[in-house]
């Protein structure tokens, strides 16, 4: 229950940015029972590529901790993540990670490909489908709206 708690925080996030124009991924980072980190999708707000939820989220956790190294914490994110985000969570040496969609375009969590099948050392233990069909609908919804508006 606790999981799908964060992940409904983690959708939170996720609404934020879609009411902001941008595609709906929200992240949150939770350590020792608290959220340390929080994220969302600022692409298009940023014009950086690097301004995932996760590389958000992954920011304020260091800063809070005042570390680069989040050992011991759990990732939950709405869209599977992409070959970006799960090596800075490699990097990061974060515990586990909890994600809703799978991202057949460019998922490396399982969806393209799975990184954490490599032998690199703190891989993460992967949970794949926490309010999956919650975080694919918010997905599914800003597209078809943007595909109206495109027409």
């Amino acid at each position: 229950m606790e999981h799908e708690a964060y992940m409904r925080q983690a959708l939170i996030l996720a609404r934020e940015a879609a009411a902001a124009g941008e595609v709906p991924v929200g992240c949150v980072i939770v350590k020792d029972g608290a959220v340390i980190g929080r994220g969302r999708n600022r692409r298009e707000e940023k014009q950086a590529v690097y301004s995932h939820a996760e590389m958000e989220a992954i920011r304020q956790a260091n800063e809070a901790v005042g570390s680069w190294r989040l050992e011991g914490a759990s990732l939950y994110v709405t869209l599977e993540p992409c070959p970006m985000c799960a090596g800075a969570i490699l990097n990061a040496r974060i515990a586990k990670v909890f994600y809703g969609a799978r991202d057949e375009v460019m998922g490396a969590c399982g969806g393209v490909m799975n990184l954490y099948m490599e032998p690199f050392p703190h891989t993460p233990a992967l949970v794949r489908g926490v309010l999956g069909e919650e975080c694919r609908g918010e997905l599914a919804d800003f597209f078809r709206r943007l595909r109206e508006q495109n027409h």
